[in-house]
């Protein structure tokens, strides 16, 4: 019973501003899922936007470090996502995912995510899904279903 108020309470302390980044990025994911350069580079934008908006006040000063060092790396690759074709856009996504990944880690999250796998793009690369089922961002429709969940995250 313990444990089931402690995650309610978790749940509830979720920031609204990580919440509007994780889907931010999950409306990039799901561009490059799609092919779409165009739609990509626009979620990117939105995304910076989101990453710049981050409160960090109620974080611990070393939470507040790891915090700003994590959306400085964000930023500067949702910026390069926002300005690029989409084979470079991929190229930043894999880094933009290790990131979110990182800010999720400190900030949680009210949904189920799933990290992802794709062992064929650049040696092995993860990203974050609100789905079991695996849409590849790194391959599009050339390689759709390439990959598998390899951690779930509540």
């Amino acid at each position: 019973m313990l444990l089931l108020v402690v995650s309610f309470t978790n749940a509830q302390s979720v920031d609204a501003k990580a919440e509007a980044i994780l889907s931010d990025y999950f409306s990039l994911k799901d561009a490059l899922v799609g092919d779409g350069a165009k739609v990509a580079a626009q979620s990117g934008t939105k995304l910076v936007a989101s990453l710049k908006a981050f409160e960090m006040s109620s974080y611990t000063k070393e939470q507040q470090e790891e915090l700003t060092d994590i959306f400085e790396d964000a930023i500067e690759h949702a910026e390069h996502i926002s300005e690029s074709a989409i084979d470079h856009q991929r190229e930043h996504f894999k880094i933009l995912s290790k990131d979110i990944t990182d800010m999720v880690a400190i900030t949680g999250t009210k949904s189920t995510l799933y990290e992802q796998f794709c062992p064929m793009y650049d040696k092995g690369s993860v990203w974050l899904s609100t789905s079991m089922e695996v849409r590849n961002p790194y391959y599009g429709s050339g390689m759709l279903k390439c990959g598998k969940v390899q951690k779930t995250i509540q």
